[in-house]
C-alpha cells in the first residue's frame, strides 16, 4: 500500500491542461480532463513531493467583506476548491462529499476545519448567491469571489487551471476548471495533499481525521 507522489513542477506544467467542463456540452477534441488525483487503488490522496505555498489571496466573502486566505486559515487544517455554483455536477458533488464527511468528525475538529470554495465564475457568483448555495451544503464553508484574474493566478499557483466562463452553442454557461481539492497542513500551512474528482465520501471520511492533525492519510 502506498500513496502516489507527484511533483509540484509537473502539476504546474499541467495546470492549463487539467480542466473539466461543468455545464453545457462535454469538452471538444483536444481538451484534457482533470487529473484523477493520482489515486492508487488503496489511497485517494496524492502526496506532493514539495508542498504548495498558500497563495497571498484576498477576496470577498459571502458577507461582502474582505477575506485574507493566509490570515484566516493560519494554523488550521484547510481544504481549498475552485468551482462555481451553476455547475450541475462536479462542484456540488465535491462540496457535498466533504460536508458529509465533515459531520463524522468530533465537534471540535469540525469547528477547526476550514473548507474554502473559490468561485471560477465571479461575474455571476455574487457574495449573496454564493452564500445561499454554500449554506445548503454546509453553513461553515467559506465562499470567496472577486476579480477573475486574481482568482486564476491563485489557482495556477496551486497547479489548478481555470478559464473564464463562456456560453456554448445552446447558450449554456460552461466553466472550465480543474476539479482538484488541495489540503493544507495546520502544522506548516502548506498544501501537501491533492484529491481528484473521483474522491468519495468514504475517502474523505477516512482521511479527514489525519488531515486535521497535518498527517499523511
Amino acid at each position: 500500500m502506498r500513496t502516489t507522489r507527484v511533483t509540484v513542477a509537473a502539476l504546474l506544467a499541467a495546470a492549463t491542461l487539467t480542466l473539466t467542463a461543468c455545464g453545457g456540452e462535454p469538452p471538444k477534441t483536444g481538451s484534457v480532463t482533470q487529473i484523477a488525483g493520482g489515486q492508487s487503488r488503496t489511497k485517494a490522496a496524492t502526496v506532493l513531493d514539495r508542498p504548495f505555498g498558500k497563495p497571498e489571496l484576498v477576496l470577498t466573502d459571502t458577507t461582502g467583506n474582505p477575506w485574507n486566505l493566509r490570515e484566516q486559515t493560519k494554523g488550521r487544517p484547510t481544504l481549498i476548491y475552485f468551482g462555481y455554483t451553476s455547475c450541475p455536477d462536479v462542484c456540488p458533488l465535491t462540496m457535498s462529499n466533504i460536508a458529509v464527511a465533515k459531520k463524522a468528525l468530533p465537534k471540535a475538529n469540525q469547528d477547526n476545519l476550514r473548507v474554502v470554495f473559490v468561485t471560477t465564475d465571479p461575474e455571476r457568483d455574487t457574495p449573496e448567491s454564493l452564500g445561499a448555495w454554500l449554506k445548503a451544503q454546509d453553513p461553515s464553508f467559506v465562499g470567496l469571489t472577486g476579480d477573475f484574474a486574481t482568482i486564476q493566478a491563485a489557482a495556477r499557483s496551486l497547479g489548478i487551471g481555470i478559464e473564464a466562463a463562456t456560453k456554448d452553442a445552446n447558450g449554456d454557461v460552461v466553466s472550465m476548471h480543474g476539479a482538484q481539492v488541495i489540503a493544507f497542513s495546520p502544522k506548516t500551512d502548506e498544501g501537501y495533499l491533492l484529491y481528484g474528482e473521483g474522491t468519495t465520501v468514504d475517502d474523505y471520511t477516512k482521511d479527514l481525521p489525519k488531515l486535521i492533525k497535518g498527517e499523511n492519510p
